[in-house]
């Protein structure tokens, strides 16, 4: 019901994490990332207890594949869990229990990892993988073409209603967190048009937080 990249821009240091899924506000509940650490996604049977344990991990210095090993270890229903991270070098492991859903699988690179579950067929999580390695710009844009590339490729064995992109970047609170919670629509193509919104507005909204005096006008009344 759910597929999912986690991924780190190599040249700005940035995490971030896409997701989308037949059921309603995915990203609630699944995205997870922290700003010089790592991204999560938790899914299929979800605990999204586990997305802050394992950034836990990795803030403690585990790398990818530890913390994730680690955080399933002291899991009751590991066989019912997805489980991806990313970490700050770059390295990335996905745990998949043999209760997921109908067709699962999952795929690594570079910086990056995607898995999913109840899947339309099991090249998907590749389709992800490789079209976020093949494109260009910032996080935000190489993570929206890689869910279009996974939708391409089959997306979900049914129709998809909620997604999510987050992204962090050096402050504690989120550079992008944008949701479609439902939608009878297409929520990849929801997000994909947010991201173009809040993308040229993004780094003034860290300026504003930062010290407000530099900070940019958008002309709405009263901010002048």
């Amino acid at each position: 019901m759910t597929f999912s990249i986690v991924a780190r821009c190599a040249q700005t240091g940035q995490f971030g994490v896409a997701i989308s899924s037949s059921s309603p506000a995915v990203a609630a509940r699944c995205a997870f990332a922290r700003a010089g650490t790592g991204a999560v996604a938790t899914q299929n049977v979800t605990n999204p207890a586990l997305g802050p344990a394992v950034l836990d991990l990795l803030s403690q210095g585990q790398d990818a594949e530890q913390a994730v090993t680690d955080a399933i270890a002291k899991e009751a229903f590991a066989d019912y869990r997805q489980l991806l991270a990313v970490d700050i070098q770059g390295h990335s492991f996905v745990h998949s229990g043999a209760n997921a859903l109908g067709i699962w699988t999952s795929a690594r690179g570079t910086d990056c990892a995607a898995g999913g579950n109840l899947l339309a067929n099991d090249t998907v999580p590749q389709a992800l993988i490789d079209a976020f390695i093949a494109a260009q710009g910032a996080l935000g844009d190489r993570l929206i073409v890689a869910m279009q590339a996974g939708l391409a490729a089959g997306g979900e064995a049914g129709p998809v209603h909620s997604a999510g992109l987050l992204i962090v970047d050096k402050q504690a609170w989120p550079y992008a967190e944008l949701r479609c919670d439902w939608t009878e629509g297409c929520p990849i193509a929801a997000i994909a048009t947010a991201w173009d919104v809040y993308k040229p507005q993004a780094e003034a909204y860290v300026i504003r937080a930062l010290n407000p005096t530099d900070a940019p006008s958008y002309g709405v009344p009263g901010d002048e």
